[in-house]
């Protein structure tokens, strides 16, 4: 095999292979072009990622006390609406095709720039950490997730734990995710930076449910240098009832 000869090991090449499957594992599911029409931001499927900036479903300090107002306007407007200023001229310089959900982009991302990873990354993960609370969050998980998270974790509390460790023990900047996986299974996970579990190149794979965001400009302002206390506060304002109907909709 040609590439093997120059240089690329057979670990390296096995597990790009397997990045590369489940990418179109994911396109063959439906998931990833679902509702195409949502790309255009329609709303029509809750899967589907739009490549511009989402206005916020509630005010700024909605979320207080876990997420103070300054914090929320400071994310928003300055960190989330820069990824999403900066995908749109990476979209413009790589041609992308719009029409389509930015997923696509995310499950094919070793073909784009380090500029698409970083924005695409950045955009899909703060649309969806927005869309995941609400200020009549909180609460557990009902039906069909509840059972999922049960058979896959062995408990509700059990998944909390795991999930908190994942956001905790994650050095630097990045993510912790709850994703279902290629078996259907639900999995807990990190990505560093603004990767994400949609990416080819990411070690850590799934369709998202919900995810937390751990760099410093999420909880500084508000929790200084204690992470754990923010991700123990995220509890109170997840929205278990969207997170559900994204479960529905991955499986």
């Amino acid at each position: 095999m040609k590439s093997l000869e120059n240089g690329l090991s057979r670990r390296e090449f096995l597990s790009n292979t397997s990045k590369a499957s489940f990418a179109v594992g994911l396109v063959g599911t439906g998931i990833l072009s679902a509702c195409s029409g949502d790309a255009k931001g329609d709303g029509k499927a809750i899967l589907a990622t739009s490549f511009t900036q989402t206005p916020l479903a509630y005010d700024f300090s909605a979320l207080e006390p876990n997420i103070d107002s300054l914090t929320m306007e400071i994310h928003y407007t300055k960190h989330a609406a820069g990824y999403a200023k900066n995908l749109s001229e990476a979209v413009g310089e790589e041609s992308v095709d719009t029409n389509k959900p930015l997923e696509d982009v995310l499950a094919g991302i070793s073909k784009y720039s380090t500029k698409m990873r970083n924005n695409a990354g950045g955009h899909y993960n703060h649309e969806l950490f927005w869309k995941i609370m609400s200020p009549q969050g909180g609460g557990m998980p009902e039906g069909a997730l509840a059972e999922a998270i049960n058979s896959s974790f062995g408990s509700y509390d059990a998944f909390v734990e795991q999930f908190e460790t994942a956001a905790k023990t994650r050095f630097g900047s990045g993510w912790a995710w709850l994703v279902v996986g290629e078996d259907k299974k639900l999995a807990v996970g990190s990505t560093p930076n603004q990767d994400n579990p949609l990416m080819d190149i990411s070690d850590f794979k799934g369709i998202p449910l919900m995810g937390i965001d751990v760099w410093e400009h999420a909880y500084y302002l508000n929790y200084q240098n204690r992470r754990p206390e923010y991700i123990s506060a995220f509890w109170n304002v997840l929205d278990w009832g969207i997170i559900s109907q994204r479960y529905s909709q991955a499986v």
